[in-house]
């Protein structure tokens, strides 16, 4: 699925200023591990889910929203621009993306879902500037939607990584071997995925349904979004 991040013609080149603001929208380490982040009880469980539910490629960010007890409600996941990392443009595509999975909370007192954001890349764990994008963005965007602010992790071809607070593993990772996750996936909340339905697929925008259980027909085109390259796995 394509956004609009590239530059629009005759735009003027980024200046002192402009990257001066795009630094001010990313949060640092200490920053993060000072804001009160929920820890995550069980967060090989949370990775392991989101993994086999959407199969991320480098540089495909999924963000998924968790119930009380620590059940992904709705989640959906896109490829990252390879634009400079800018924390506003990230809040803006998680916000975009949480819309169409999930009704916001905002007519709550307090938030009661929480959103974490599960990152896939290539280098090392530690943290980059990118991630401190992110972290800006997601904490960014559950503050629109009426979430609480949860985990952000990184998933490299060596480990996954919860930033900030020094937990990991080894399994799930991404295989070099594995095409990038050039397409968006969503699901939706109340909805039970099932099998195959949540493969990369590069033609027109199609929504895949529930098959039923005697018949193993194409999936049929629902609505669909405009955008290309996007696909919605039922749940």
């Amino acid at each position: 699925m394509t956004f609009g991040f590239a530059p629009p013609p005759h735009t003027s080149p980024p200046t002192s200023a402009d990257s001066a603001a795009r630094l001010g929208r990313m949060l640092e380490p200490a920053e993060w591990a000072s804001a009160g982040i929920p820890l995550l009880r069980n967060p090989r469980d949370v990775v392991t889910g989101l993994h086999d539910r959407h199969r991320p490629g480098p540089s495909t960010a999924i963000v998924a929203v968790l119930d009380p007890q620590e059940r992904v409600t709705a989640s959906a996941s896109f490829t990252e621009p390879a634009a400079a990392p800018d924390g506003w443009e990230f809040r803006n595509a998680l916000l975009t993306h949480l819309r169409r999975v999930i009704p916001h909370d905002l007519r709550l007192r307090s938030p009661v879902r929480t959103a974490v954001l599960l990152y896939c890349r290539e280098g090392e764990p530690r943290w980059t500037e990118t991630d401190g994008a992110w972290m800006w963005g997601l904490r960014d965007a559950c503050t629109l939607h009426g979430l609480r602010c949860g985990a952000y992790i990184t998933l490299t071809s060596d480990r996954w990584q919860v930033l900030g607070e020094g937990r990991g593993g080894r399994r799930p990772s991404w295989p070099p071997t594995d095409k990038p996750g050039a397409s968006a996936r969503q699901v939706g909340p109340g909805r039970i995925p099932a099998p195959r339905t949540t493969a990369a697929r590069s033609d027109a925008p199609r929504m895949a349904a529930p098959a039923a259980p005697s018949r193993s027909a194409p999936r049929s085109t629902g609505g669909g979004a405009p955008e290309a390259h996007r696909h919605t796995a039922a749940r």
